[in-house]
């Protein structure tokens, strides 16, 4: 049943990022100038006083679809992530949410978008609940909705035996479910996780990817930044991969598993595994997206 309901809505653009860019001022950059010109640096990224951590970001996902964010640290997923929540406001691009150009308007992209950081933020001197309901609140959702959800909710993530304690009590499993309960309290559009299971035992780390599946059934498209494999090939519909702040991969979870019978040797595990399509995508010139693929299908079928 719930299969269905997600197959009926692939097909269907809910997000398209096109062309980020952000830059960073550097606190001291006659310094940078002259380590880099001693060969201590190496980063074609910093430009004059300026770090660009994304220079040309772009992807997009349906509804009902899961989309691995990937890159190596640093690459700049983090940075995309916060600009989608707002946190951050991009220098250039564009974000669109089903079909609105939501670039400009960050209150209405809030209120669309469940966003779940690194760090979860919680009020340590509040319960689980009491942090669920105040940003129920500051989303507008009624009192008796809120308890209501936060019920479902509770049993979804396994946090009925401790969503009336305070939070400073918690461990890491339990903040984590916690703050992933917040995140998505309003019932958002889109939901993005960043990096949703570092530092989560394994079972607390399955009931969160249970949860994102469950998201995707209902035709919620949720966004995810991992180091993780394993965890995108269980999930992901769709893969984007991020390098010194460009998205140099941006096609289905097929077409990056094909990226493994690429590599020089497809003898070794690494070629015939997601670690060699990963590495692929990272060398992959130019840039590989689904519109690239489906051109050179079409010549090849002529």
């Amino acid at each position: 049943m719930l299969f269905l309901v997600a197959e009926r809505f692939l097909g269907v653009t809910l997000l398209q990022i096109k062309h980020l860019r952000k830059k960073f001022e550097i606190a001291d950059a006659k310094l940078l100038v002259k380590l880099q010109a001693e060969g201590q640096v190496q980063d074609s990224r910093i430009q004059g006083r300026f770090f660009h951590s994304l220079q040309d970001v772009s992807f997009s996902c349906e509804q009902g679809q899961v989309l691995g964010l990937l890159g190596p640290n640093g690459a700049g997923k983090t940075t995309t992530l916060r600009i989608l929540s707002t946190a951050l406001t991009a220098d250039a691009g564009e974000i669109w949410l089903n079909q609105q150009n939501l670039t400009h308007s960050p209150e209405d992209l809030r209120c669309k978008i469940g966003f779940l950081s690194g760090s979860t933020g919680l009020y340590g001197r509040l319960t689980g609940r009491e942090n669920i309901t105040y940003f129920g609140q500051l989303h507008g959702v009624a009192t008796a909705e809120i308890r209501e959800r936060i019920k479902s909710l509770a049993a979804r993530l396994d946090m009925t035996s401790f969503l009336d304690r305070r939070c400073e009590t918690y461990s890491t499993g339990m903040k984590q479910k916690t703050a992933i309960a917040r995140a998505v309290i309003h019932q958002p559009e889109v939901v993005i996780f960043d990096e949703p299971t570092t530092g989560l035992d394994i079972m607390a780390a399955q009931t969160v990817l249970n949860f994102i599946q469950e998201l995707k059934q209902q035709g919620t498209p949720v966004i995810f930044s991992t180091h993780h494999l394993d965890e995108v090939a269980a999930l992901c519909d769709r893969v984007c991969v991020v390098s010194e702040g460009r998205s140099v991969f941006d096609a289905s979870f097929t077409q990056f598993e094909q990226l493994a019978s690429e590599c020089v040797d497809t003898s070794t595990s690494l070629g015939a595994s997601l670690h060699g399509a990963f590495l692929q995508a990272l060398t992959a010139n130019p840039p590989v997206s689904s519109a690239q693929i489906q051109t050179t299908n079409q010549e090849e079928s002529a």
